[in-house]
């Protein structure tokens, strides 16, 4: 009876997966893994590098779990030009299905208005490659079900053209963030679009399907309650054809002394599940955790489908600090 459950969803996975065409892996810590949210935020941290990573575990009660991991790299320049890399994989399902990619990014920082310079707009760009495969020996096929003894390892005569696909890809973004210090609420807000290229998807029906371009919008503000308390509520939005992802949120952080802060908050991602945060800073080290709690009828069709993510980020210190305040961090 389990069996026919987990057959019956994934159907329904598979069967939205195509009506809704949302082949990208999602976060709900999408704010601690920039490379993957908007290119424009590369390199926006006061420091000379930061490498971030990310690890995401969802749908573990139907067999093998998804997966996805990702880690990052960024540094600065004094030039106005950041870069960095950026590589993420996904495993899916019993099939050794895999999605990985692999960018670079570049974001020129040298717009700056008002008064004293501190609105800033940065315009970032990524390149780089997609690559989708699945283990050709671990699929089993309705031709190889006996209603007695079950599955068996006869060969089940499909024919399957390919089992990897290689693709280039690319995608832009731009971000405003109000850098001035002192202030009582500083706000921030992005857009970029994935997928510039739409790269075809040689894993659909005909072979010439295009990869759907995803759109990405983020905002929020940093409150400042006290001198060491603050509220960043924040909001995403994505679409990729008909699939759209609307998230809202906030976290409040505690500074307990100058070396060490405290965060707790959590996102609400809309007719899916509400996702509890609590985060950690020690110096230049930044580790954090949710859990999704699943609210969709998807999740209750499938029993226990909460899903858990992890981070860790690390910022290396300027030889010269900024002098004012705290940097403003656009990310949150």
């Amino acid at each position: 009876m389990r069996y026919s459950i987990q057959l019956s969803l994934l159907l329904l996975l598979m069967c939205a997966g195509k009506t809704k065409a949302q082949v990208d892996p999602h976060f709900s810590q999408y704010y601690t893994y920039p490379a993957w949210l908007n290119p424009a935020l590369t390199g926006a941290f006061d420091g000379s590098y930061r490498v971030s990573g990310i690890y995401r575990n969802q749908w573990g009660n139907l067999g093998t779990p998804f997966a996805t991991s990702g880690v990052s790299g960024e540094f600065t320049t004094n030039k106005n030009i950041n870069a960095g890399v950026s590589v993420l994989r996904q495993t899916a399902g019993d099939g050794g299905y895999s999605y990985t990619t692999a960018y670079g990014n570049v974001a020129y920082t040298g717009v700056r208005f008002g008064k004293e310079g501190f609105h800033r707009l940065h315009l970032g760009l990524q390149f780089g490659i997609i690559q989708r495969r699945f283990d050709r020996n671990k699929m089993t096929f309705g031709s190889q079900w006996n209603p007695i003894t079950g599955f068996s390892g006869n060969n089940s005569g499909e024919i399957l053209n390919r089992t990897s696909a290689l693709a280039l890809d690319a995608a832009a973004g731009v971000m405003y963030f109000d850098a001035t210090p002192g202030k009582k609420a500083n706000v921030y807000g992005g857009f970029s679009v994935s997928h510039l290229t739409q790269p075809d998807d040689a894993f659909s029906s005909t072979g010439k399907e295009k990869f759907p371009v995803r759109y990405t919008v983020h905002a929020g503000v940093r409150i400042a309650v006290s001198d060491v308390f603050s509220v960043t509520p924040n909001a995403l939005y994505l679409k990729q054809r008909s699939a759209e992802e609307k998230m809202l949120g906030a976290y409040g952080q505690y500074k307990v002394n100058e070396e060490t802060s405290v965060m707790l908050g959590g996102n609400y991602r809309f007719k899916d599940a509400i996702s509890p945060y609590i985060g950690f800073t020690y110096n230049q080290w930044m580790l954090g955790a949710s859990y999704d709690i699943n609210k969709s009828d998807l999740g209750k069709l499938a029993g226990s489908t909460n899903s858990f993510e992890i981070s860790l980020s690390v910022i290396g210190i300027r030889s010269r600090k900024t002098p004012e305040v705290d940097f403003v961090c656009p990310r949150l």
